[in-house]
């Protein structure tokens, strides 16, 4: 008899005894569960690290350039003239023509 055949006819009648309708994950299921963990405790740890990077604040000077940039008119009339009578339409085309504020580095 073969060392492979007097394993199995060691084991099998221990595999009997188990319950055939109950199911367990085992290791491999451990295995890949802690996996899984470990990447999304990875992505979270560089996600912080991204987020604190993000600035949240608007410089001083766009607020009231982007209140204007999108369609309405504060304090202005129906006509689309502002309070000082001004025409919206030219406020647009000077922002337009204004350089882009350079991109944060870093």
């Amino acid at each position: 008899m073969s060392p492979t055949q007097t394993t199995l006819a060691q084991v099998l009648p221990l595999a009997k005894d188990l319950d055939e309708n109950k199911v367990t994950p085992g290791v491999l299921g451990f295995v890949v569960f802690a996996l899984i963990g470990a990447a999304v405790w990875m992505l979270m740890k560089s996600m912080n690290k991204h987020m604190r990077r993000v600035d949240f604040e608007e410089p001083a000077g766009t607020a009231p350039a982007a209140a204007g940039a999108t369609g309405g008119t504060t304090g202005g009339t129906a006509e689309g003239t502002d309070a000082d009578g001004t025409d919206a339409a030219d406020a647009r085309k000077a922002e337009a023509a204004a350089p882009a504020p350079s991109e944060r580095k870093g």
